[in-house]
């Protein structure tokens, strides 16, 4: 296996292969300072251009995504081991979001005019503030980004990006793409930096906004780093969401989608299924066809078509993985199948079911990134939705019941979480917000809430 680092940047490595994609260097201090001087500077003029202008960019920026769909999954294959028909799903989803923002945002952004008490006439007008500097990972290397860049440009502000080190050449492909579609220059401007240059790009006075994805300890460094600039921030930092499996559950429905919830992108997305909290009287049932599924996941080679799952993005976090799988077990956790460290080339780990769950283990505290289901029995349906709450974590979660109305109560006035899918699985609808709550991060992105997130609320007022 190559090593990451180099002497003044770093090699981005093929989780598959093992092989190099490519070595890049950091910016100097210098080149980082004019780098935001230029994204402010055409921010300056972006802010000035019409809904109507930034929409047409926005949709056309959709449309090359659309154009190199292929071209951009296989980069993001070769740079984070995302199997290639993930890739093509990823794309398509962001074009969506484009045109979704495009369309919906003229009318999130139109100013909301308002009589006051005394007769006299108001305006909230949503105005750009600056530079919003977002800070993403390498799971989803198109979505990260799209997901809060395009409703950023949409409100007319400019966007810094700091991508996941493995992930430098996809935020670099971003940049072509906008630029291609007739964003202007430096508008959308990607840094490629280490984390001391990144606390003092979240000082920067251009800077109005940062946003983050990844661990709640990073989000814990950069919210103290915002904090004492006085920056506003929206945190998505991760989760080990609750899948709870209710007596009344279609078992076949819920198994099939529970597989899929733990799999899906190779096991690493913050909103998967991740720990699964099944009812006593159904238990057994579900764990047997559960294991036998999980079981049959095809794991290979990324660039196949046919493949279910490619390798971890990377060797250090295939290790991290893995300990913590052996640390539940020590705890008392029992291997139910997978579990073992492969041999041969590549970061692959199979899919794993941990079973005997109990509080103080990794499999239950903490998020396992990777193909590691967390089995938990509960004693009813109540005692399910306390498992599920019982983490410092909050960003999605599942109820499987045949009684749906019931499932959309249980979800809206007991569920802690920030978002919670009934008898399904999925990763972001374009009108529904997406975030979460205690360590799982605040702010939200999509639905309408990501668009105003750093936007000057004004207030204009004529008094009677």
């Amino acid at each position: 296996m190559k090593e990451r680092e180099i002497k003044g940047g770093f090699r981005t490595i093929n989780p598959a292969t093992e092989e190099v994609v490519q070595e890049y260097t950091y910016m100097t201090d210098a080149e980082v300072e004019n780098a935001v001087e230029k994204c402010h500077q055409a921010f300056e003029n972006w802010r000035h251009t019409s809904l109507e202008n930034r929409s047409k960019v926005i949709k056309a920026i959709g449309q090359v995504l659309m154009n190199r769909r292929e071209e951009f999954a296989t980069l993001m294959t070769q740079e984070m081991g995302k199997v290639i028909k993930h890739g093509f799903q990823e794309v398509k989803l962001c074009a969506s979001l484009c045109e979704h923002t495009a369309t919906q945002g003229m009318k999130d952004l139109a100013d909301d005019e308002r009589e006051l008490p005394n007769g006299g006439k108001g305006v909230v007008t949503y105005s750009p503030t600056g530079l919003i500097y977002g800070i993403q990972p390498w799971n989803f290397p198109c979505y990260q980004a799209i997901r809060y860049a395009i409703v950023n440009l949409m409100a007319g502000n400019g966007v810094l990006l700091k991508h996941a080190e493995n992930c430098t050449g996809s935020g670099l492909f971003l940049k072509e793409v906008f630029e291609e579609a007739g964003l202007p220059k430096d508008l959308f401007t990607v840094l490629i930096i280490d984390h001391k240059q990144s606390n003092a790009v979240i000082e920067n006075n251009y800077v109005r906004g940062v946003t983050l994805t990844g661990s709640d300890g990073a989000g814990r460094v950069v919210a103290q780093v915002a904090a004492k600039a006085l920056k506003k921030t929206v945190l998505e930092l991760g989760s080990n969401d609750a899948y709870l499996v209710l007596d009344d559950a279609d078992i076949d429905l819920a198994v099939e989608t529970c597989v899929t919830g733990r799999t899906y992108n190779n096991g690493e997305t913050c909103v998967a299924a991740k720990r699964f909290v099944v009812v006593e009287s159904i238990y057994e049932e579900f764990k047997n066809a559960f294991v036998k599924k999980m079981e049959a996941v095809k794991t290979g080679d990324p660039m196949k078509k046919e493949t279910a799952m490619g390798p971890i993005a990377r060797a250090d976090l295939r290790e991290k993985l893995h300990n913590q799988v052996e640390e539940s077990v020590k705890q008392g956790a029992e291997i139910l199948t997978g579990g073992k460290m492969p041999s041969g080339k590549g970061f692959y780990y199979p899919s794993t079911v941990l079973a005997n769950i109990t509080k103080g283990q990794p499999a239950y505290d903490d998020e396992l990134f990777g193909p590691v289901a967390s089995l938990i029995k509960a004693k009813d349906n109540e005692d399910a939705m306390r498992i599920a709450n019982d983490s410092r974590f909050g960003l999605g979660g599942g109820i499987f019941s045949k009684d749906e109305d019931k499932a959309f109560k249980l979800a809206q006035n007991h569920f802690d979480t920030g978002m919670v899918f009934i008898n399904s699985f999925g990763l972001a609808q374009p009108n529904m917000p997406f975030g979460g709550v205690k360590d799982s991060g605040h702010g939200r992105e999509h639905g309408g809430f990501g668009i105003k997130e750093f936007v000057n609320i004004k207030s204009v007022m004529r008094l009677k």
